[in-house]
């Protein structure tokens, strides 16, 4: 089972739901704009994908230049304003188990399949 944080407003979301269904692979969606993960939620996805904070993250958001946020921010503050606005959480991610991937490119979900 893999449960993958999608948006579907998101294109490169839309495609990876679409790869994972096309392989038959058994999902569990979690629309993480309606329900954000928590601090330590995310701190275990962070382990699961092995980067720093700043790589789950959506740079190009005006609410990353609105709260001050830059390469150099703390990963804890990195992490809180990733819970307080989930739209920061780069997407799509995919976990399965103690794994996980950014699926940007789409191709890289195949990882955990």
């Amino acid at each position: 089972m893999i449960t993958y944080w999608h948006n579907p407003r998101c294109s490169k979301s839309r495609a990876g739901l679409k790869l994972l269904e096309d392989r038959g692979v058994e999902t569990s969606l979690r629309l993480y704009l309606k329900e954000p993960p928590s601090v330590d939620e995310l701190l275990a996805v962070q382990s699961a994908l092995g980067v720093p904070a700043l790589q789950m993250m959506r740079r190009g958001e005006a609410v990353f230049r609105e709260l001050g946020l830059h390469t150099d921010t703390p990963e804890d503050t990195l992490l809180q304003a990733m819970a307080e606005h989930p739209i920061l959480i780069e997407r799509p991610i995919a976990i399965k188990g103690a794994k996980a991937v950014i699926g940007r490119p789409t191709e890289a979900l195949e990882a955990l399949l």
